[in-house]
């Protein structure tokens, strides 16, 4: 039996290996990514400003209206010259998120931070493929001028992320301890949270997780007992079913 041995032109082969791991997408459907991403960005960012207790993330969201505002308008802009259709509603995904916000009975600094660092990732890469590999010169220019927009935001929910973490809102001294755990923003790591509970007289800290109040809680031992514990974003630590 005789063998048959295909050989792939080196033109082919050249063109094979010069693809893009990774495709942008077509242009109607950068333009519906960028559209809900944006008025989601505007939206959220509108509720924050309200209820934000953090003036840095206030001024945060005020910045991501002004901004993401003028980029949608100038998204729409451009679309609406190449043909293309704009979405005016927000998808499932995103509406959850703003009834989330909207809903919340403690503190929506914190959601709203991790909602911001999801967002401004998605949206980075977003553009950052199109304005390497999009389809449509006009909205590829759009992509390219926008982006460092999109990543100056990036660094700043960084920023306000990472200084949320490291400085817990701690209460002072002189302030009674509440009969219960107090909901809000809880700005302790984990580690950080395990070490109060144990500098409250607590072994074996185990388990622990944050609820949607901000609360850690999780299991310990003092005194041979084994015990449920909790912790508040004020810091204290409290014992049993709360």
């Amino acid at each position: 039996m005789s063998m048959r041995i295909f050989l792939i032109p080196s033109t082919t082969a050249a063109l094979m290996l010069a693809l893009p791991a990774f495709a942008a997408d077509d242009a109607q459907t950068f333009v519906n990514k960028a559209a809900i991403g944006g008025m989601f960005e505007v939206d959220s960012s509108k509720i924050a400003q309200d209820n934000a207790k953090d003036q840095q993330i206030k001024d945060f969201a005020k910045r991501m209206i002004t901004d993401h505002g003028a980029a949608n308008a100038k998204l729409q802009k451009i679309a609406g010259e190449q043909k293309l259709q704009v979405p005016t509603q927000s998808d499932a995904a995103h509406k959850s998120d703003l009834e989330r916000l909207q809903s919340t009975t403690a503190s929506l600094d914190q959601p709203y931070v991790e909602m911001q660092r999801k967002a401004h990732a998605d949206a980075v890469g977003l553009f950052q493929a199109y304005a390497k590999d999009g389809d449509n010169p006009a909205l590829k220019s759009f992509a390219a001028e926008t982006l460092p927009t999109l990543k100056m935001h990036q660094n700043m929910i960084e920023k306000i992320a990472g200084a949320s973490a490291s400085t817990p809102a701690v209460k002072s001294a002189s302030t009674p301890k509440p009969p219960a755990p107090v909901p809000g923003a809880n700005s302790f790591t984990e580690a950080q949270a395990k070490k109060r509970i144990q500098d409250a007289g607590y072994a074996d800290v185990s388990a622990l997780a944050k609820d949607e109040q901000g609360i850690w809680r999780g299991q310990a031992t003092k005194d041979g007992k084994g015990t449920s514990v909790a912790l508040d974003y004020q810091g204290n630590v409290f014992a049993g079913q709360q």
